[in-house]
């Protein structure tokens, strides 16, 4: 009796597994036109050339209830709240997908075209440069659509697995740095893996991931940097099959080594580290798919919610003022549009808003997408909570809002702790209970996809 019990549960998992319908698709998004690359101030003249073209994909999934989700993910250094506003409210107008069920993630790439509202303060842009920005910001959202749009119409049988592997190149970039090394340095170094079959068992798309930045580049060629090489790497191994890459908590982790200097002799080897760790990435992914993986079984299960991040005392005007006429162009940008706002509104914020997202796949699979650059320690953190096996942590979705610290980084400070706030307009650092609210709004979205 007990064999036949288990048969039957086998056999009804397999059925909820092979219940889905999954379209993919891919926009080009490389720009026809030279652009401000994004990423690194030091950055003096516009692009020259295309290294590698980039690309805005979209894998959609559709439950054996009817229910769709979308992930999109991009080629991009991130995306701004507006921007992301924008996107889903026309993709629910045209395309009746409610805001929980489309999650919008960027590679963080800083090889990519700067955007008018990512990182504002950041760049000092000449009017003819700015226009070439504006234009391209403009056209993004379209393109963003269309591959949404296109993933939906292609929507056909398939299942769904998942399972993990290892990467090694990240390090946290902390240890990298003069007088830090001596601080903690985790690394998230999972590969995270979704595997799409069609009804044939064929793979048709794969949707990885890792924690770390795409900096191995930082020239003047349009590129994905490894984050790139690593997809085009899995969809030369796997014909007609379409690599998406969703950036996960990976903003105290560097691709390590790189060469950032200004010798020119030096460029040839940064395309080569580049590609080197594409191609690692995309052996992880690969020993993932060749190996046991478990299949996933629906309904699919979403949530959204913003939650406000408390701020420490912001600066005094006075503060700001001699800031605002200092030799730092950074800072006195920053200090000038802490000024205009505290003119504007008589005062600073005191509080930063915070997209989250929680997906739950049947009782097989969870994703948790935050906003910002989330250090590694939230990837640990709710995978310990949530588990191990079958958590995925994402960071860099719907809004690259800033460095997101853990309370551990907060406490020792430095750049993505207390000091690399001026390019994203935040007044002062965020306050101690920063990662207990971020993981008090997981745990109820989480609590929301339970029903």
């Amino acid at each position: 009796m007990r064999t036949i019990l288990a048969l039957l549960l086998a056999a009804c998992t397999l059925l909820g597994a092979g219940s889905w319908r999954a379209g993919v698709a891919r926009v080009d998004v490389t720009p026809d036109e030279p652009i401000w690359l994004s990423g690194f101030a030091n950055r003096n003249r516009p692009s020259e050339g295309v290294l590698q073209r980039i690309w805005v994909k979209a894998l959609a999934l559709e439950d054996e209830t009817g229910a769709t989700a979308v992930i999109v993910t991009s080629d991009l250094q991130g995306f701004s709240r507006a921007m992301s506003d924008r996107i889903a409210s026309e993709a629910a107008a045209r395309y009746q997908l409610p805001r929980e069920r489309l999650l919008l993630n960027a590679s963080h790439n800083h090889s990519a075209p700067v955007t008018k509202d990512v990182l504002p303060l950041y760049y000092d842009l000449a009017p003819p440069h700015q226009a070439v920005v504006d234009r391209y910001t403009a056209a993004l959202p379209g393109k963003v659509l269309e591959a949404i749009g296109a993933a939906i119409a292609n929507l056909s049988p398939g299942t769904l697995s998942f399972e993990q592997g290892l990467a090694g190149f990240a390090v946290n970039r902390r240890r990298s740095r003069p007088n830090t090394r001596h601080l903690p340095g985790p690394v998230d170094q999972d590969v995270p893996v979704l595997a799409v079959r069609d009804a044939s068992g064929a793979l048709k798309a794969v949707l990885f991931g890792y924690s770390c930045h795409t900096t191995t580049l930082a020239g003047y060629q349009i590129s994905g940097d490894w984050a790139g090489y690593a997809q085009a790497a899995l969809e030369d191994k796997h014909p007609g099959t379409v690599a998406l890459f969703l950036n996960g908590c990976g903003a105290d982790s560097n691709p390590l080594p790189r060469y950032h200097g200004t010798d020119p002799d030096l460029a040839p080897y940064s395309v080569a580290l580049a590609e080197s760790y594409g191609r690692i990435l995309g052996a992880a992914v690969d020993l993932v798919l060749h190996g046991k993986m478990r299949l996933i079984g629906g309904p699919i299960r979403c949530a959204y919610g913003v939650t406000e991040l408390p701020l420490q005392q912001p600066p005094l005007r006075e503060v700001l003022e001699t800031a605002a006429n200092g030799r730092d162009a950074l800072k006195s940008r920053h200090a000038r549009h802490l000024l205009a706002q505290l003119n504007r509104d008589g005062k600073l914020p005191t509080r930063w808003p915070c997209p989250v997202q929680v997906w739950r796949i049947g009782s097989d699979f969870n994703l948790v997408a935050l906003t910002g650059e989330p250090v590694a320690d939230y990837g640990f953190r709710f995978k310990r909570e949530y588990g191990w096996e079958n958590t995925w942590v994402s960071g860099y979705n719907t809004d690259l809002t800033a460095y997101i610290p853990s309370l551990r980084v907060l406490k020792e400070g430095g750049y993505e702790g207390t000091d690399g706030l001026w390019e994203y307009g935040i007044p002062a650092p965020f306050g101690w209970a920063v990662e207990e609210v971020i993981a008090d709004k997981v745990a109820e979205l989480f609590a929301r996809c339970a029903h």
